[in-house]
């Protein structure tokens, strides 16, 4: 009676937990959608408040009566622009002037000194992104297509924002619909089951549902800013450490079902065992993801709080949600491999895996110097790497509208045109910075806005606008201003017009954002990296306690990490034929690597910890590789397919981090953690846990131990 009472008192326990969590997932799963209505991707407003673009954009709203983005339209013919298509310019220009967002009067259409291309700038209303995209389609919808060998296009700053706010508003559907997929297959494959893959998606679902709510209502209360960037990352790191957590739980629980006749013991047994890995392992991830926080740069302090945000709601409903599923499954979930209550060793289940541990113990030392050299030869490969802003024509892997527009520009007018840099000074050194700034090689022309709101030359009857003391000089750049040529020479004009005395310049534009980005950048990884490897140095001292086997790890991962920059740096230039790698690629791949490598190693580890309590240090990395060694594999390869999915998206950024997260998973599961932490391990025996006193425990037995395995 007692047994059947507590057998129904679980059961009833799991269906309030079910049916709970059915019920919050119920509420939560319309917000997953509407994450694109509150997301932003103004890059200038990503910059820190004391970045010198940020200054300069600030006072220009003194010299303007709105702040624009301009659009440039650029009408193209090869052969030379014939009175009749300078009749279609007019035309479109009246009809620009009537759209809702165009500030008004437009600047006169600009004939290239060959003439075979007319552009038009067209100030749009910089209130928002979305508005700002709306209104670059109806430029597109009035320009029409090309006609007749006249090619029309819209590029300039807004061209590209509209370009890019129409690639993360596709976000949601194919990069989710690619995900879901791609976990399906790899769990079918998994536990050729027909059953037991439902329970993971259905709680990564939930999961993914939980997130949307709690990032929806900061991003509406301003309390972050979410961009489409995050927004895809969310979606991947989800439903890929979801199931990575639900495959080393499932896992743990069919070892337990072989050892309790009901399933309520075996979860009790499995969480317990599972649960502080699954914990320690999530809480490593969203404390990394939190040092993101430390970044000068909003879009990176908006990605941390974002990605934590979802690993905390995984951990949430993998931990309980998950469980209750599974017990209400029973063994019928793994049908119609079903395990059997029969007190068999879990070894006896892991043979591939029991093999490569007897490999591993015949050959510790070899293994880990040949593993560990190896990856050494692939960090070589970081010297191949490039790190640089990627120009307009380089962000997307297609060819969008805004590209094709900046190609035509660059080909017939000075590559800056539409898009200048500005320069703020004081009036009394106006004429004097002008004149520096003319002589910057890079500038094509310098010319300081007029009291008429209009560039021009100046002379008596065009004088230069003044604000509060201060003119405003706009200097078109030679090159295209997304390219390193404009960065290089944004920097040479700063450090110009920085040594006019009494001048106080201040250099900024749509280059001079790209540049204080890049410096953010730069700044960004020197000071989150060493703190990152600090706080889970500390977390893997608590959980293992020990101080020898975290420092260990921690090495293992880093050169994991060297190794996969190298080798992502060979495939991006010689397989994807990509130009190089935005300045935020170093750190963002390296809090994903090494916050998810780490966990592999802590699945690991804790459950190497767990064994040698019982069985001595050598013979508990050898059971420990071998009952985990199915699962984490199997977890790697998840992740792994699931951040490759970013490669769904047509911007280079995002599919370098999705192959770079892929390939270091990949690279972590396979060697590092099959091979060279185990390796490590055995070779160093019981002092990998200096200082705790398992390091002095079973010295004598880990000795008999790794003879008898090198004998075998």
């Amino acid at each position: 009676m007692a047994g059947g009472r507590g057998r129904w008192t679980a059961t009833l326990i799991a269906v309030a937990i079910v049916l709970g969590w059915l019920i919050v997932g119920g509420i939560a799963g319309p917000y997953s959608g509407k994450l694109g209505d509150v997301a932003t991707n103004d890059n200038a407003s990503f910059l820190p408040t004391d970045a010198e673009a940020t200054r300069a954009q600030n006072l220009s709203a003194g010299f303007v009566t709105k702040e624009t983005t301009p659009a440039l339209v650029v009408y193209e013919r090869r052969s030379g622009i014939t009175p009749a298509d300078q009749q279609r310019v007019q035309a479109d220009v009246a009809r620009f002037a009537q759209l809702p967002g165009v500030v008004t009067p437009l600047p006169p259409p600009i004939v290239s000194q060959d003439r075979q291309a007319v552009q038009v700038v067209v100030p749009i209303d910089s209130a928002e992104g979305e508005q700002i995209r709306q209104v670059v389609d109806q430029l597109r919808q009035v320009a029409g297509t090309d006609r007749d060998g006249l090619t029309v296009d819209v590029a300039g700053p807004a061209g590209l924002l509209a370009d890019l706010i129409e690639v993360f508003t596709a976000i949601d559907g194919p990069l989710l619909l690619v995900t879901l997929v791609v976990v399906l297959i790899i769990l079918l494959i998994v536990y050729r089951s027909p059953v037991l893959w439902v329970f993971p998606l259905l709680a990564a679902g939930m999961s993914y549902s939980l997130a949307s709510v709690f990032v929806y209502f900061l991003a509406k209360n301003d309390v972050i800013k979410l961009n489409g960037q995050a927004q895809g990352i969310l979606t991947v790191l989800v439903f890929g450490a979801g199931t990575d957590y639900a495959l080393l739980l499932i896992s743990r629980y069919r070892e337990e079902l072989h050892r309790h006749e009901r399933p309520w013991d075996a979860m009790r047994t499995a969480w317990k065992g599972a649960a502080p890995a699954i914990f320690a392992s999530g809480v490593t991830v969203i404390v990394s993801l939190l040092c993101l926080l430390l970044s000068s740069l909003n879009s990176n302090r908006a990605l941390g709080p974002v990605a934590a945000v979802g690993i905390g709601a995984t951990l949430l409903v993998m931990l309980t949600f998950l469980p209750a599923l599974l017990v209400l499954g029973g063994r019928w979930a793994f049908w119609p491999r079903r395990p059997r209550h029969d007190e068999a060793d879990p070894q006896t289940e892991h043979g591939i895996w029991s093999r490569i541990a007897g490999f591993v113990a015949r050959r510790a030392r070899t293994v880990w110097l040949v593993t560990a050299l190896g990856l050494a030869a692939l960090a070589v490969g970081v010297t191949q790497l490039g790190a640089t802003t990627l120009g307009q024509s380089d962000l997307f892997t297609n060819r969008t509208d805004s590209v094709a527009g900046q190609e035509a520009i660059a080909r017939h007018y000075p590559a800056g045109t539409g898009s200048p840099a500005t320069i703020f000074t004081t009036a009394q050194t106006a004429q004097q910075v002008a004149q520096v700034a003319q002589g910057v090689r890079g500038v094509s022309s310098v010319r300081p806005l007029t009291e008429q709101g209009q560039a021009g030359p100046p002379d008596p009857n065009a004088p230069p606008k003044v604000v509060d003391g201060r003119v405003q000089i706009q200097a078109t750049l030679t090159d295209p201003p997304d390219s390193n040529g404009a960065e290089r020479t944004i920097r040479d004009l700063r450090e110009a017009v920085h040594r006019v005395p009494g001048s106080d310049s201040v250099v900024g534009g749509f280059t001079a954002i790209n540049v204080d980005t890049a410096d953010a950048s730069t700044r960004d990884r020197n000071v989150i990296i060493p703190v990152v490897l600090l706080v889970i140095a500390v977390i893997l001292a608590l959980l293992l306690r020990a101080l020898l086997a975290p420092l260990l790890l921690i090495g293992t991962v880093v050169l994991s990490f060297l190794a996969t920059l190298g080798l992502c740096a060979l495939i991006f230039k010689y397989l994807l034929d990509f130009p190089g790698v935005d300045q935020s690629f170093p750190l963002f791949a390296f809090v994903f690597l090494v916050a998810l490598g780490i966990d592999y190693n802590i699945f690991l580890m804790s459950r190497v910890r767990e064994e040698s309590v019982r069985r001595g240090t050598r013979a508990g990395v050898l059971a420990g590789l071998a009952v985990t060694g199915g699962v984490i594999t199997s977890a790697g390869i998840v992740l792994a397919a699931t951040f490759s999915a970013l490669a769904v998206l047509p911007l280079v950024v995002l599919v370098e981090l999705g192959v770079a997260v892929a390939v270091g998973v990949l690279l972590d599961t396979i060697i590092v953690r099959s091979l060279l932490v185990p390796a490590l391990a055995y070779d160093i025996g019981p002092k990998v846990w200096w200082p705790s006193r398992l390091s002095r425990a079973n010295r004598d037995g880990d000795r008999t131990g790794a003879e008898a395995d090198r004998a075998r």
